[in-house]
């Protein structure tokens, strides 16, 4: 009988500085539900949100960034500018820079969507709230 002798060839990557992520945070609770940082580099970062049923984020604006949510299960009411659209299982929307913005949950299940943030600065403090649910507006 004939052997047979299997090799494997890993390929190593190698990406440039400006491209390699950060790795993975861990999930931060708030009082609408949820966010966890899957992968951060420079420019963008993803996040998958869950946001409870009856809740909402608050209406905000960011300076720095555009976002792009994908819904991967529930129903998302999404405010954007003086627009507002519901979104189902794998349908999108986009968050351009300095608009308005507002997601929220109407239905019965947890929301869960994918967030992808691009921009020069992605920090958590570059919320402006204009209204919110938790009394987390400046004054």
């Amino acid at each position: 009988m004939a052997r047979y002798q299997e090799t494997t060839q890993i390929e190593t990557l190698h990406l440039p500085s400006t491209i390699t992520s950060k790795g993975v945070s861990a999930t931060e609770l708030r009082p609408w539900g949820a966010f966890t940082v899957l992968e951060e580099g420079r420019g963008y970062k993803i996040k998958r949100i869950e946001v409870k049923p009856g809740h909402r984020l608050s209406l905000q604006m960011h300076h720095h960034r555009s976002e792009h949510w994908i819904v991967v299960s529930g129903t998302a009411r999404v405010t954007c500018g003086e627009k507002e659209v519901l979104l189902s299982n794998n349908e999108s929307t986009y968050v351009p820079q300095c608009t308005s913005h507002r997601l929220e949950n109407p239905g019965v299940i947890p929301l869960v969507l994918i967030e992808v943030q691009n921009g020069e600065y992605l920090g958590e403090d570059d919320i402006i709230r204009y209204q919110d649910d938790y009394a987390r507006t400046k004054d």
